[in-house]
């Protein structure tokens, strides 16, 4: 999928609107994927794309979170943290599917379905440049960040 078109999508979306790829045509779309709403890990990786917003937006990038969560959920989460970009839910995991994030994983000794941590960067022309899986947290944003600035 790297260098290829991603497929157009469009997902229910915080902000009262829904959110399409097609739609940021001529932007740079960071797609970041996490498994869960208001849980620590999703917590902080939220907040430090929050944080570096600002420099998002000086190199004309579109920031969305997707989960499976629903829009209230996301609504709530965007509330508590501040977040200025948009949250996406893919409760019917067609977008999860199309970037093959759904990943069998333990909880607590048990498997279970669920989203890898993974970020997507697009270019202007809807191209897939960039793509990282089993994301650590720390330094990521800036990571992603830094890769928009080489396009």
């Amino acid at each position: 999928m790297l260098d290829a078109k991603v497929h157009d999508f469009t997902l229910p979306a915080t902000g009262g609107s829904d959110f399409s790829l097609a739609a940021q045509a001529g932007k740079v779309v960071v797609i970041y994927f996490y498994p869960k709403d208001s849980t620590p890990g999703c917590t902080t990786e939220a907040q430090q794309f929050r944080d570096l917003y600002p420099q998002f937006v000086a190199v004309d990038a579109v920031i969305l979170g997707i989960s499976r969560d629903s829009v209230k959920s996301h609504e709530n989460f965007k509330a508590k943290q501040s977040l200025p970009f948009e949250l996406g839910s893919d409760a019917s995991e067609a977008v999860c599917n199309l970037f093959s994030v759904i990943k069998m994983k333990n909880m607590y000794g048990k498997p279970v379905r669920g989203i890898e941590r993974s970020t997507f960067v697009i270019d202007r022309s809807g191209v897939l440049r960039r793509e990282w899986r089993g994301v650590k947290v720390p330094g990521h944003a800036e990571e992603v960040l830094a890769f928009i600035k080489t396009l």
